[in-house]
């Protein structure tokens, strides 16, 4: 008999620890929804038990709401399973036509775009600017060529013309935060400004870009704020323009590098490439061009008839990282066209992102509804997903072999192994954790509409997630 009694106690611990979770977690989550500056605003939380699967607790689990960044953490896992852990892109610098016995190229320099996202990027060692630029004008001098009769020619063609997905706004899609992706992306699409402010209310003028970018026209209406109002730049620009206007204040204490999205990437590239030779002494007679700007033209595109050089990117669970850890949009873009690549559909935003929502049918039974998505990144408002869907994928991946690579990408946030997610009125964490129990989980928990300082909401949503500390 007291070998049963024992038994029964053992086995019941599970369920008390799990209701007394729930409750703390209940609890918590009332109060914080009783909170003035939740009156007109929608949150939903979702917490499994990140071993079993079971709901501990769920309050407007299956409402769909702006995910902000939190959808990152969907798309690196369908990029795992689809792509696989070590998945790369390539890059490849050919040419088309003859070099003759003087050294002239009597043809065009090919750089061929496969959509790595880290082309040129500085958080990779290997995929540094300065370091592939110096890689690619070796291969030209190895190969004999001292002077180029045609052009270099980026050719951007694989992922289209189609660089901003659905939804996105004209405030985000100028700024480095907003750049859309191109077959051949370079420098994560972005450039430097540096300004000098003036007295409060004046012009801020800009001193330079970093690199030199002076085939495009930035129009500068920056004004100087006052002390302590910080960055309020913002940089408009549309796809494949040549014109960008700045708009808005620069605080007169503030010392800070602006970044803005490069308009055309491909062409920059080949733009820079050009700079890098003429500092060799290589000329390029005709300059550059893309292959887009030609197909305008109605140019035909020679294929390469020699391939000098293939550059590789980091592996994708290296993407991954830094994908979730500073929140790159640009790379969930790329992910995002690289499943419809690989999948055989056409080349779009739309089409990749139906792929990953019939993926999870398909894996776990989730409704496609539940998973209303217009990127990967989750930049664009218009995405809703509920806090269940998010949670179940999350919770599937835990025996994953790649898990441990996947679970590594995420930040810590309030000492909690989370991805965060924000864009205007929308607060978003999900993530893993143990509670003191020892019960291991898994939760969303999203926020839209919320009043007032997102500094404050932020401190209250850490206080219902402590709960599964």
């Amino acid at each position: 008999m007291k070998n049963f009694l024992f038994l029964i106690l053992i086995f019941s611990i599970p369920s008390v620890c799990a209701q007394s979770l729930k409750l703390k977690i209940e609890n918590a989550y009332k109060i914080f929804e009783s909170d003035p500056q939740m009156k007109y605003a929608s949150s939903s939380l979702s917490v499994l038990n990140a071993e079993t699967g079971d709901v501990i607790y769920s309050a407007n689990g299956n409402t769909g709401l702006a995910s902000a960044s939190t959808l990152k953490t969907i798309t690196s896992a369908t990029a795992y399973y689809i792509l696989g852990k070590d998945f790369t892109w390539e890059t490849t610098l050919g040419y088309s036509g003859s070099i003759s016995t003087n050294g002239t190229l009597n043809g065009d320099i090919i750089i061929t775009g496969g959509g790595d996202p880290s082309l040129g990027s500085d958080r990779y060692e290997q995929s540094r600017s300065e370091l592939i630029l110096k890689k690619w004008a070796d291969a030209l001098a190895r190969a004999g060529i001292k002077n180029i009769s045609g052009q270099i020619i980026a050719d951007d063609h694989l992922f289209g013309t189609e660089t901003t997905p659905g939804g996105w706004i004209w405030q985000d899609i100028g700024n480095y935060y907003g750049a859309g992706p191109s077959a051949l992306s370079w420098r994560e699409n972005q450039f430097d400004m540096h300004f000098k402010p003036g007295r409060v209310g004046e012009p801020v003028a800009l001193l330079r870009t970093d690199p030199e970018m002076s085939y495009l026209k930035i129009i500068n209406e920056v004004k100087t704020g006052a002390p302590g109002t910080g960055d309020n730049v913002y940089a408009y620009s549309a796809p494949f323009s040549t014109v960008i206007y700045l708009r808005g204040t620069y605080g007169v204490d503030l010392k800070k590098v602006i970044s803005a999205s490069v308009p055309d990437p491909a062409f920059d590239l080949a733009y820079q490439l050009q700079n890098k030779l003429r500092q060799l002494d290589i000329q390029v007679d005709r300059g550059v061009v893309t292959s887009r700007l030609m197909a305008v033209n109605n140019k035909p595109l020679r294929p390469q008839t020699q391939i000098i050089s293939i550059h590789t990117s980091p592996a994708l669970h290296e993407i991954v990282y830094w994908f979730n850890q500073k929140s790159i949009n640009l790379f969930g873009e790329h992910l995002i066209k690289t499943f419809a690549w690989k999948e055989g559909k056409e080349i779009t935003f739309s089409q990749g992102a139906e792929f990953v929502k019939e993926f999870w049918r398909k894996k776990l039974g989730i409704n496609p509804a539940a998973m209303n998505i217009y990127d990967g990144s989750g930049l664009s408002p218009a995405n809703r997903i509920t806090t269940m869907a998010m949670a179940q994928i999350l919770q599937s991946l835990m025996k994953e072999n790649w898990f441990d690579s996947y679970y590594d990408s995420f930040p810590l946030y309030n000492n909690m192994k989370m991805k965060s997610g924000s864009i205007s009125d929308v607060i978003a964490y999900t993530g893993y954790s143990t509670s003191t129990s020892g019960t291991p989980v898994v939760f969303s928990f999203i926020i839209n509409n919320y009043n007032g300082s997102s500094a404050a909401i932020r401190q209250k949503i850490f206080r219902v997630l402590n709960t599964l500390k």
